[in-house]
């Protein structure tokens, strides 16, 4: 599998939720390629902002050459993006990293704040029976496809809609039970889960989080602590770029 630069198309944008976009790119080859689970790295206009932003893909549509990116305004540069509109242009590196891996079987797929967008495309690629955990702050979104996916439960803090709690309270309280969990989010999100997984002796796979750089695996700028010793670096690191964004639970340290 190869890594594009492209211009790619804005097809259209909307705001979908509390400084949360929906962004769809036409692409001649990424969309194409491109795994559940991956990322493309968006670069700013702005000469002064020289790294790229990496995004989770949300929907892959490689018949139509297309991608939906979700992604939160955190600061300058996703600033910049989401005042794009139909008709633009940006340039994007992709598909990068490795996606989950596609196993039979039943799965339960969580997602925490911004870890909730890569879980759909995932929803719709399983062959199995599909349970998604999805958990907010407050106001939910992606609620209705997500719902055509697969059987939603949702978490939020305040308890506006679903469980009143975490993601895992949500799976206690609904008597979920799995053979491989998948997840994305925070990093207390994770340990909880990670700790869920040995309890319950489930497989499980995770999508981490970092900051990055380069988004190839150059500058180890995004490494996480593994549990085995790293080829590239000699020490128990693994690059999310690179490596991940997807591990095997047991393979990191959360």
């Amino acid at each position: 599998m190869g890594k594009y630069k492209e211009t790619a198309e804005v097809l259209s944008q909307e705001q979908i939720g509390d400084k949360i976009y929906s962004l769809w790119l036409g692409t001649k080859e990424i969309a194409r390629e491109a795994k559940p689970g991956q990322f493309v790295s968006v670069y700013c206009k702005d000469g002064s902002r020289l790294l790229p932003r990496p995004i989770s893909l949300c929907e892959i549509d490689q018949e139509g050459g297309r991608l939906r990116l979700v992604y939160r305004v955190a600061g300058t540069g996703t600033e910049e993006f989401s005042h794009l509109a139909a008709g633009d242009t940006v340039d994007i590196l992709g598909p990068l990293g490795n996606g989950f891996p596609i196993k039979e079987g039943k799965a339960l797929l969580v997602g925490g704040g911004i870890g909730v967008p890569p879980m759909l495309e995932l929803a719709r690629a399983l062959p199995g029976e599909t349970a998604l955990v999805m958990g907010y702050r407050d106001k939910t979104y992606l609620e209705e496809e997500l719902s055509a996916a697969g059987t939603l439960f949702l978490a939020t803090e305040d308890g506006s809609k679903g469980t009143k709690g975490t993601v895992l309270d949500a799976i206690r309280e609904n008597h979920i039970t799995a053979d491989i969990l998948y997840a994305c989010g925070p990093l207390p999100m994770l340990r909880a889960l990670k700790a869920y997984a040995e309890e319950t002796g489930m497989e499980a796979w995770v999508s981490m989080e970092e900051k990055m750089a380069c988004g190839i695996g150059a500058c180890l700028a995004c490494v996480c602590q593994s549990t085995e010793m790293d080829e590239h670096s000699q020490v128990k690191n693994k690059r999310v770029c690179k490596e991940g964004p997807v591990f095997d639970i047991r393979e990191v340290e959360l």
